[in-house]
């Protein structure tokens, strides 16, 4: 498949354009503090804090502090509104068709119903080994309410055969749950593919889209995806605590709980009256961590600023970059063949991963492992500049 077709399957534009285009990303430096006095690659476990997120956070707490409870009724839905919003730009969402959500854990539990259907026909999840562990414990640890659970393997540990995933899809599956990009290895999948893998079975598709949202574009709309999930943590720059489910508008399940930030008539008060939201948010546990929605309002606005189909570019010359120099000094790349299908996560085998990460950290160079592998996530704040102090600081610690 060429690059364009694997990128148009993804609802990615080709980054194809000259360096220059993404020079102008350089001003966003200053509105990350950490990065005057470290060189930070690590943003596919925790994206930078912005002085957005600081001012963002500081004026929930004036708010709070000032108003007390009446910040509720009169400030907060909003922002939460506008937080429901923002996640959906960054993957071609509505605001209606985006529920707000502690965790990829909570979205997923908050979905489960659809692992069986009425008649007890479709049972079966199927998973790939190389998914987020998160994946596998929520399935797994539901098996005795008759839910089946496959996982397809990997022949590398690298990526999962389409044909593979597609052999363990049929007529007994009721959910096809995929990572969007592998965390191990920085593959990214073809969402497209899959999501025709498990509607010709009549299968839903649930995309675990953690590790790529903010790095990568998206649109759901071109990808007919069912469910897909997120959050702020990452490439969105917004912190911990706050996640977020899409559910596509032509999905007509109910979830397995019901929340009073769920039911149609929220502050309304009547302990009878259960009737849910006709949205997205009758997905919603529970009262949102707002604090937490006014931190990832901040990273929400960077992001979408800087533009992710201009971030998308970026990450990838940065990240091409590395690996260039990563393999010139000898080092094994732990990755798909194919360019097209690599992320902004780089990773190489390692002797001893866990010292490396302690030994660079020393050194302010801040990277993450995974095992046997050392990771690296250059973002949109990032230049070359950064990954030639990385290599500097790696030749040290590995002499």
């Amino acid at each position: 498949m060429r690059e364009e077709d694997i990128l148009a399957s993804q609802g990615s534009a080709s980054p194809t354009e000259a360096p220059e285009a993404t020079d102008h990303l350089d001003r966003y430096r200053d509105e990350f503090p950490i990065l005057s006095h470290k060189t930070y690659l690590n943003s596919n476990s925790l994206g930078a804090l912005s002085l957005r997120s600081i001012d963002e956070r500081r004026e929930f707490e004036r708010l709070w502090n000032e108003m007390g409870a009446s910040a509720w009724y009169e400030i907060w839905p909003a922002k939460l509104d506008e937080v429901r919003a923002g996640f959906g730009r960054t993957i071609g969402a509505n605001a209606p068709d985006i529920a707000l959500m502690p965790s990829v854990s909570a979205g997923l539990a908050a979905v489960s119903g659809v692992t069986v259907d009425g008649e007890g026909r479709r049972r079966k999840v199927v998973l790939t080994e190389l998914d987020f562990p998160t994946l596998g414990h929520h399935f797994l640890s539901r098996r005795a309410t008759g839910i089946e659970v496959e996982i397809v393997p990997s022949p590398d540990g690298i990526h999962v055969p389409l044909e593979a995933i597609e052999a363990a899809v049929g007529e007994d599956t009721a959910l096809l749950a995929v990572s969007h990009v592998f965390f191990t290895s920085g593959t990214i999948q073809d969402v497209r593919e899959l999501t025709r893998i498990a509607h010709d079975a009549g299968s839903f598709i649930l995309v675990d889209a953690y590790q790529s949202n903010g790095q990568i574009v998206l649109d759901v709309g071109t990808l007919g995806v069912d469910f897909l999930l997120g959050g702020a943590l990452k490439w969105l720059c917004g912190g911990p605590g706050l996640a977020y489910l899409y559910v596509s508008s032509e999905v007509e399940i109910d979830p397995v709980t019901l929340s009073w930030f769920g039911v149609e008539n929220q502050f309304g008060f009547d302990i009878r009256d259960a009737t849910p939201r006709s949205d997205a948010r009758r997905f919603e546990l529970g009262t949102p961590a707002t604090g937490a929605a006014y931190t990832a309002a901040g990273g929400l606005s960077v992001v979408l600023e800087a533009g992710i189909d201009v971030i998308e570019i970026r990450n990838r010359r940065l990240s091409d970059d590395l690996r260039a120099r990563l393999a010139d000094a000898g080092y094994v790349l732990h990755q798909p063949d194919d360019p097209a299908t690599r992320s902004a996560l780089v990773l190489i085998e390692h002797a001893d991963a866990g010292a490396a990460v302690r030994e660079l950290a020393a050194r302010d160079v801040i990277v993450d492992r995974r095992g046997p592998l050392l990771r690296f996530s250059p973002h949109f704040y990032n230049t070359i500049e950064d990954n030639e102090s990385a290599m500097r600081a790696l030749a040290e610690v590995d002499g």
